[in-house]
């Protein structure tokens, strides 16, 4: 374990300024002009609207459709890959757990069609290329490069007059409805619109949310597959790993580098909640890079379930534990995320909380906020109606919040 050098833990709850350890996606793109792009160079005195944070704004099978189109229909090129995910359990508890999982949805009237289920042993060992496998399940789903199509987007609202100041992080706002100001170390800036797309940072801007949307770093391991598992013999799946006491989500690049990122809940994930438990500025921490513990577990999963350790001594290169570095989730207090407008702020709304799923309902989460900013009603978003921020759901959170461990849910 080590962290990066340089900079200091967030303060009340902002990023870190400097220092911060760097993902495989921003390792892949360190020549891209939006990286420090500022559309002009000074900040505007007042805009008609001001979004805080970066990236996308984020149910998961629409948008799963969604960005499918969308990287289609305007040929972007964010190494999109689409194929069968497997969900594969690795011991029997787990699988019997699965498949009453499974019978239950079914029962209540959930759509089973189409997913794949294997239930015999060694044919979902075969299927997974995971020997010891006990049962797998498969269903369409697909994968990509989020900085690449983020980026993609972005000069897309480039073109349409969006002004885009990177590196100037939002401090505190202040003001009233009709009239937000929103400071930051290169001035301030009035707005009657204000968007907070902050996810894990939520609390820093919004005091009423600090404890319902806590902050919690993860570790993401890069791992160079062997010679056995690579061209041809690449992976040719997405995958969650799954055992009685961990679950490892295996997400190959198959249409780029080859390289395969590790993430999940490891087995030694509470070394990591320990770890950031001894100071509270660690949660918002990213700096963290090659935590041991965590990617001791990821050899232990290539060595017990891939196998792969067992390939030293044959041809070509074995496997290669290449990076680890730190990202920080935003979980909330009852797992499902915040959309909507910030009660009691009238002209401030956000979508933040995501619980490290904010990929899997973006292309429907950041319409529907869109919507609503319009002046649609919440029913016109067609969102779940717990996603919906409220003033009683806040209220509700805020009385029982202290008696919930919500990384529990990790």
């Amino acid at each position: 374990m080590r962290i990066e050098d340089g900079g200091a833990p967030g303060l009340n709850g902002l990023p870190v300024a400097e220092g911060m350890s760097i993902s495989h996606w921003l390792q892949t793109v360190r020549s891209d002009p939006l990286l420090d792009h500022r559309t002009t160079r000074d900040l505007p005195d007042s805009a008609e609207a001001v979004v805080i944070g970066s990236g996308i704004l984020s149910n998961e099978g629409e948008t799963l459709e969604a960005l499918i189109d969308y990287v289609r229909t305007n040929d972007v090129q964010c190494d999109l890959w689409t194929g069968k995910t497997l969900d594969v359990l690795m011991d029997t508890e787990s699988a019997s757990v699965a498949a009453k999982t499974f019978t239950a949805f079914a029962a209540a009237g959930g759509d089973t069609s189409k997913v794949e289920v294997t239930t015999t042993p060694a044919e979902a060992a075969k299927k997974s290329r995971l020997p010891g496998a006990q049962a797998a399940y498969a269903w369409d789903a697909a994968t990509l490069h989020p900085w690449k199509l983020v980026a993609h987007v972005i000069r897309q609202c480039l073109d349409l007059g969006l002004n885009l100041q990177t590196w100037t992080p939002a401090t505190t706002i202040t003001g009233s409805a009709g009239q937000w100001i929103v400071h930051t170390p290169r001035g301030a800036i009035t707005a009657t619109t204000v968007i907070h797309a902050t996810n894990a940072y939520a609390g820093a801007l919004l005091p009423e949310i600090r404890g319902i949307i806590e902050p919690m770093p993860h570790m993401c391991n890069r791992v160079i597959p062997p010679s056995t598992f690579s061209g041809s013999q690449a992976l040719q799946n997405s995958y969650a790993v799954i055992y009685k006491d961990a679950l490892y989500s295996v997400n190959p690049r198959s249409t780029s580098d080859g390289n395969i990122l590790i993430g999940g809940s490891a087995k030694n994930i509470d070394r990591l909640r320990e770890y950031v438990d001894e100071k509270v500025d660690r949660k918002t921490d990213d700096r963290l890079v090659d935590f041991e513990p965590i990617t001791t577990s990821v050899r232990q999963l290539c060595d017990t379930g891939f196998q792969w350790d067992s390939d030293l001594g044959r041809r070509g290169a074995p496997v290669r534990y290449d990076h680890a570095w730190s990202g920080i989730l935003g979980m909330s207090a009852d797992t499902v995320p915040f959309v909507g407008t910030v009660p009691g702020k009238h002209g401030q709304w956000m979508c933040c909380g995501h619980n490290g799923h904010g990929m899997a309902r973006i292309f429907t989460c950041a319409p529907a906020l869109a919507k609503l900013i319009g002046g649609a009603t919440w029913a016109d978003t067609e969102l779940p109606d717990c996603f919906q921020v409220t003033k009683q759901r806040l209220a509700w959170l805020a009385t029982v919040v202290s008696g919930v461990d919500i990384r529990a849910s990790l």
